[in-house]
């Protein structure tokens, strides 16, 4: 099974592009991860915003493969503790079918976004940067997967 994090926006700052690097690292052995960053539509003044999320939704599903289990970030999602999600991904382990997880741009998912995901995953009920989120979902699925090897990264 593979992974994907397709999220919206570019130019990370230099202190996430590093603690996603280091995670997707210390994945590879269990569940590889790869991030694809899609362009933002455009924003500001005189732009029509229900148009860039459209486009920016369109470059999202193209981004996600054919047979894949397509996972919404978003607040208003299931929230898992650890131990839950590292069930839920051996979930999805089961199933057989590789995984995209989806985050938005700086409004949400389009309406076509949400509607093709299979389920949501929130990361808590506080609104995060977006660059964040990339940092947090690596780790959470790292230590995942960490407690599904009964590694010691994840001490509870």
């Amino acid at each position: 099974m593979k992974a994907r994090l397709i999220a919206v926006g570019d130019a990370a700052p230099g202190w996430v592009d590093e603690g996603f690097s280091e995670y997707r690292k210390r994945l590879s052995r269990w569940l590889p991860l790869e991030l694809v960053e899609i362009v933002p539509g455009l924003r500001g003044k005189g732009r029509d915003l229900r148009r860039a999320m459209q486009e920016e939704g369109a470059r999202v599903l193209a981004a996600v493969p054919k047979g894949t289990r397509a996972v919404l970030l978003d607040g208003s999602g299931r929230a898992y503790r650890s131990e839950d999600l590292a069930a839920r991904l051996e979930h999805w382990r089961a199933a057989g079918q590789d995984l995209a997880f989806l985050i938005g741009g700086p409004e949400g998912h389009a309406p076509e976004v949400r509607a093709a995901a299979s389920e949501s995953w929130a990361l808590g009920p506080a609104t995060l940067p977006h660059m964040l989120v990339r940092l947090i979902v690596a780790e959470q699925l790292y230590r995942a997967s960490s407690i599904l090897a009964n590694h010691p990264y994840h001490r509870a």
